[in-house]
């Protein structure tokens, strides 16, 4: 068994593929038209047959309070590899990411935290 799917809640389908194609990297893998909105999804530049993420449309009434509630909280929503914390931090706020969290290492692991534009806070992380 692999996860094969994930999804982020989104205010906005275009405005997000905008920002997790052009700013974080990823690539459009599925745009299929549903109404007035679409399953639409991104995968990994280095992996494309990989997770994919479902920028899904925050509609239902319990999205609001529950992501309010974890940004409140700063409780990141996803959880990125990357290989490098530090430089992502910095290629990502050259680029107007705002970030919650600084670079923290916390022992082997070292994480941070940003604001996606679309309604959530997103962790970046490696392991050393």
């Amino acid at each position: 068994m692999r996860i094969h799917l994930s999804s982020v809640f989104v205010d906005d389908q275009d405005h997000a593929l905008q920002f997790y194609t052009e700013i974080l990297g990823f690539i459009k893998k599925t745009e299929v038209p549903l109404g007035k909105d679409r399953w639409l999804t991104v995968v990994s530049a280095e992996d494309p047959d990989g997770t994919e993420l479902l920028l899904e449309p925050s509609g239902h009434p319990a999205v609001k309070p529950y992501r309010d509630a974890l940004v409140k909280d700063g409780i990141p929503l996803a959880s990125f590899a990357v290989p490098d914390v530090a430089a992502e931090f910095t290629r990502l706020r050259a680029l107007g990411v705002r970030f919650t969290q600084e670079p923290l290492s916390m022992g082997p692991v070292t994480t941070a935290v940003f604001d996606d534009t679309c309604g959530n806070l997103i962790q970046i992380v490696h392991s050393e």
